[in-house]
């Protein structure tokens, strides 16, 4: 298979969707240590680049023909991208947790064209299978109309209970404050205002009980001199 590295590399940092990106340790293919990679999934083309700001990659890896598994004997969160096949060439990528790995995992396991297709021929099969099946029709029919048939028919349709009801024996939390009354004024008088604003009405009052029981007595008592 040919490829045009130059069309490749423009495509690689054009501004067509991306899949995928993030990074990645990338284990070499002499040098089994890992360096750290930017890697970049546009459909089934993975990109992987020394630096993230980079405008050419390192690489591309294309993937078709392949599988995703678990790295068992290597480092914590490694999988490998399997090539079928004689001479072909296995990558070991490590992530730095559990969830970024089984995510580029499914990524690259659903970017290949055949996962594409078989995804496709399932969705016609389904589509098939309704198409082939009985379909139960419901009619609907307007509320306005169903109203007027019950009210020709005698028969009252049932009324929902109100709403908005409060049970008495639900008080709130701060039931115990009375509200604040918005038409109390507030002011400060001295003590010789209020006493005369409620001390003399309330020493008048009583000077006037005092007067009437003296003329009740007066009435009762006989007089000392009778002429």
């Amino acid at each position: 298979m040919k490829i045009n590295e130059k069309n490749l590399s423009a495509y690689s940092t054009s501004t067509s969707p991306v899949d995928k990106e993030g990074w990645l340790c990338k284990r070499g293919e002499l040098n089994k240590g890992y360096q750290k990679r930017w890697f970049v999934l546009k459909g089934n083309l993975l990109f992987y680049f020394d630096r993230k700001s980079d405008k050419e990659p390192l690489g591309v890896v294309i993937l078709e023909g392949c599988s995703i598994e678990l790295a068992e004997n290597d480092d914590q969160f490694s999988f490998k991208i399997i090539f079928h096949g004689p001479n072909n060439r296995s990558y070991i990528l490590g992530a730095d947790s559990q969830e970024s790995m089984e995510q580029w995992m499914k990524s690259l396991a659903c970017a290949s064209y055949d996962y594409m297709k078989f995804m496709v021929a399932d969705l016609q099969r389904q589509l098939k299978e309704l198409e082939e099946s009985p379909v139960r029709v419901t009619l609907q029919v307007p509320n306005n109309q169903v109203t007027k048939k019950k009210e020709s028919s005698g028969q009252s349709s049932p009324q929902p209970p109100p709403r908005g009801r409060n049970n008495p024996f639900n008080k709130p939390v701060n039931s115990h404050q009375s509200p604040q009354r918005k038409d109390i004024v507030s002011f400060r008088k001295t003590f010789k205002e209020l006493h005369n604003q409620l001390g003399r009405p309330i020493l008048r009052d009583r000077n006037e009980w005092r007067f009437g029981l003296m003329k009740q007595e007066l009435k009762t008592q006989e007089p000392l001199i009778t002429l």
